[in-house]
Parts: structure tokens; C-alpha cells; sequence
């Protein structure tokens, strides 16, 4: 897996996403985090091989279809809001 820095990926962006096709996966690095960048053939082929829970789907489907969906029992979550007086902040 080739390896890029963030200002390197972006100004070679096209020649990153034309290795992703052909090279396979490639590794972006800002800062202390890294990134993969991949076509979507070769990430729905890495989703194949996650483990399968017991409902017969990976956990990456059960979170993505339940921040597509609201709850069914109509649940919702309800923050309080901050009771005081602010702080002055000085400019």
C-alpha cells in the first residue's frame, strides 16, 4: 500500500485516485491519522470479509442503518439545556 502525505495526496490527487484503481488501497497521513483511500469494488470487497453478527449482518450495516433511521420505539433524545449565566470571554 503505497503511503502519501495530505499536501502530497492533494496536489497529486488524480494520479492518487487513478493508484487506488490500479495499485490497490493507498494510505493518506495528516498529522497522526492515517486515511485509506479506495475504490468502491475493493471496499465492498473488504465489507464481505467483516464478521457477520448474529441478525446475518456485519456491524458496519447495523450502524449505517441506524444512523440512516430514527429509533422505532420513537425515542428521542432530548439534551438539557445549560442553566446559569455565561462566561465573559475577552477579545
Amino acid at each position: 500500500m503505497a503511503s502519501w502525505g495530505v499536501a502530497q495526496a492533494k496536489a497529486k490527487f488524480s494520479e492518487v485516485l487513478d493508484k487506488a484503481k490500479t495499485e490497490g488501497p493507498q494510505l493518506v497521513r495528516r498529522r497522526s491519522e492515517e486515511f485509506v483511500l479506495m475504490t468502491l469494488e475493493e471496499s465492498i470487497k473488504v465489507g464481505e470479509r467483516a464478521p457477520v453478527l448474529e441478525d446475518g449482518k456485519t456491524s458496519g450495516q447495523r450502524l449505517w442503518e441506524s444512523l440512516l433511521c430514527p429509533p422505532e420505539d420513537g425515542i428521542d433524545v432530548e439534551f438539557p439545556r445549560m442553566t446559569g449565566e455565561l462566561r465573559k470571554v475577552d477579545f
